[in-house]
């Protein structure tokens, strides 16, 4: 006999946009388009679009399972995909329109892709790409008409009088590929329950803090790293979204300005590009209330101008496997009692694990050995929970171990009070001498000096020491320095032993994909004998 039961809820997306449709109904979505117009919808009208978008996939001859990708930036109607393909019943493959064409053509093909939605300004890569598709049967363009049809002329056809596809919380309902620094991307598919469960998570307030006056701007791309899950954690929470299609810092902050913009995320090169905007035009910097910066570590500099600015800093640590939230930096228990400059120092590090994720350490050099959480030791992170990655798509063999860790490839120390601190990846740590030396921290010091705009550093063989550091520095424009200012800024800043003997100024550091820095590129570069290299030891 039974006592006593919940009832059985199934954890689908759809539950999601109904929710914000039926509680935040009129809150405004506003969309700055790439030909400078904008338009207004809310949450009812993703809502109805979203639907009208399911039919118009099924009209199409797309089935459960089947998987829809869009080419797109931040709009409203890239927005209603989200929901309109997990609606249906199928899997929305966001693809990232930075990638290199090899990586596109590999993406959409392991997709196995049925139609693809697209944003006008990326007809070129269309063009390119058609043929390279083959299982492209259909193409929509969200923002215009000239090439192919327009979304909503495509949705227009339907009613909206449609029920959501039904089925197990475990369905798959996105794909996004990790950015293929090393061999070819690999898909990373959530199921309907995951993103879910990262969302409701994300609203903590020691993450997001979402309440229904929140004004979001996400800087971050629809496309990486499922936008950080900010999409689902905003319907939830019935905010209003403020998108751009194009991240020009003048036009970013006007948007912030006139549309009461309380929140905003990106990764760093975001926040120094407003800065010298705001710099070079006598602007004072928007003020927001919270700026989540992700993506890669923050300078203190960026840092602490957001913070003297009146604005929250949180410092997000994350990855696409993880979907992507696996820390954030909220305050902490004795926020109120620590100075201007060791909130700063907190900051700094990548925060600690939401209700939902474990992290451990372990021993860069054998792996079964876990570290202690004692502030000091660094070694290898893992991760595990109920939206971290079990196995790639098509994969064989699953990606975590027996127990269910991750390797993150991030090295990291954990502190005792949960924070985390991420001081390299684990193929860009330096090991000089038998010693292993950070080249994310060289490169934040780097930073901090006045007339550096970037710094990159990289390990390149040495006969002695088997590695040594070489920095790359981009100098501010119109600000000079030489390689013997750069070390001196930093001896007080870092060990002796980690100083680097090897400088190459170089007009502008090479990313990827996702944005991060290329390091792969730049020891090409160096290797090949492209740069022209300094050598302070003589």
């Amino acid at each position: 006999m039974a006592f006593g039961a919940m009832q059985d809820w199934s954890m689908r997306i759809s539950h999601v946009i109904d929710h914000a449709a039926r509680e935040a109904s009129g809150r405004e979505i506003v969309t700055h388009w790439a030909d400078g117009t904008e338009t207004r919808t809310d949450w009812a009208g993703i809502h109805l679009d979203a639907q009208k978008m399911a039919q118009a996939l099924l009209a199409l001859g797309l089935t459960k399972g089947d998987r829809g990708a869009s080419l797109a930036m931040n709009h409203s109607r890239h927005l209603v995909s989200w929901f309109g393909v997990a609606g249906m019943g199928g899997v929305l493959h966001t693809c990232n329109p930075r990638l290199f064409e090899d990586q596109l053509e590999y993406i959409v093909n392991h997709a196995e892709d049925k139609v693809m939605i697209y944003d006008a300004a990326f007809q070129p890569i269309i063009d390119k790409m058609r043929d390279k598709w083959p299982t492209v049967e259909h193409y929509i363009c969200f923002d215009s008409g000239e090439h192919t049809t327009s979304f909503e002329d495509w949705i227009g056809e339907q009613d909206g009088e449609f029920d959501w596809v039904e089925g197990d919380e475990r369905d798959p309902c996105m794909i996004c590929y990790t950015s293929g620094t090393t061999g070819n991307p690999k898909g990373v598919q959530y199921e309907h329950r995951s993103p879910l469960l990262h969302a409701m998570a994300g609203l903590q307030t020691s993450a997001f803090n979402f309440s229904g006056s929140s004004v979001m701007l996400p800087v971050v791309p629809m496309f990486h790293a499922a936008s950080w899950g900010l999409p689902y954690s905003g319907a939830m929470a019935g905010i209003k979204f403020v998108f751009s299609a194009v991240n020009d810092p003048a036009g970013l902050c006007d948007l912030m300005d006139r549309e009461g913009v309380t929140d905003s995320a990106g990764v760093p090169t975001v926040w120094l590009a407003t800065f010298q905007y705001c710099d070079a035009e006598g602007k004072d910097l928007p003020k927001l209330k919270s700026a989540t910066i992700g993506g890669s570590a923050a300078p203190r500099f960026m840092i602490e101008r957001l913070m003297k600015n009146g604005t929250r800093v949180q410092h997000a640590w994350g990855m696409t496997e993880t979907s992507p939230i696996g820390t954030v930096g909220g305050p902490t228990a004795n926020w109120d009692e620590l100075t201007f400059e060791e909130k700063v120092e907190k900051t700094m590090k990548q925060g600690r694990p939401i209700f939902g994720v474990e992290l451990r350490t372990v021993d860069l050099d054998d792996r079964s050995t876990v570290l202690p959480r004692d502030g000091e030791a660094s070694g290898a992170l893992q991760i595990r929970g109920p939206w971290i990655i079990k196995r790639y798509f098509k994969a064989e063999e699953d990606a975590t171990d027996a127990d269910g860790w991750f390797d993150t490839g991030d090295v990291a120390i954990l502190h005792p009070d949960g924070t985390m601190q991420i001081t390299d990846r684990t193929k860009d740590v330096i090991k000089s001498g038998g010693e292993w030396i950070s080249s994310v921290e060289l490169e934040n010091a780097a930073v901090g000096h006045p007339a550096v705009a970037e710094a990159a550093c990289i390990g390149m063989p040495h006969p002695k020491w088997d590695e040594r550091p070489v920095l790359f520095v981009v100098r501010k424009e119109g600000v000079d320095c030489s390689g013997e200012e750069v070390v001196n800024f930093l001896s007080d800043k870092v060990a002796k032993w980690w100083l680097p003997e090897r400088w190459s100024f170089i007009d502008e550091v090479p990313l990827t994909g996702t944005g991060k820095y290329d390091k792969k590129v730049l020891r090409k570069r160096y290797a090949d004998g492209e740069l022209s290299v300094e050598n302070l030891s003589g």
